[in-house]
């Protein structure tokens, strides 16, 4: 399967934690990423990741374009509600296409550990 990783500054370490604790599922997949979220997780797990631009600066679009076009599988994307985000329209973008296309997202660690653990018991399967 192929899996977006994204995360906001302040979820950045919550993003490396839930890498660290589900690398094994993980190491399976295909991983995608925002710029630094990808740079960051990447160094605290050997993950390998195919790294997009920063969210601020495109990342999130090219995240969203891959959804719309039906090449992500499923999007774990730590957001931090309570800090405005200058790119917050690309941000919401993103999350309407997972909507409109049936990708199963996740925005917080409890339901990314709900879908990684259903990937790793073989209760998802690709969308698309």
């Amino acid at each position: 399967m192929k899996i977006a990783l994204i995360a906001h500054d302040k979820k950045k370490p919550e993003m490396i934690a839930l890498c660290i604790r589900y690398k094994e599922i993980l190491s399976k997949h295909e991983l995608f990423a925002t710029g630094t979220t990808g740079k960051l997780v990447s160094s605290a797990t050997d993950l390998e990741i195919k790294r997009m631009k920063s969210g601020p600066l495109g990342g999130d679009q090219q995240i969203g374009s891959m959804i719309a076009d039906k090449n992500l599988d499923l999007v774990i994307f730590l957001r931090d509600p309570l800090t405005a985000q200058p790119h917050e329209p690309d941000v919401n973008a993103l999350l309407r296409l997972c909507d409109v296309t049936n990708t199963p997202l996740a925005t917080n660690v409890a339901s990314g550990e709900i879908l990684l653990t259903a990937l790793s018991n073989n209760e998802i399967s690709k969308v698309h």
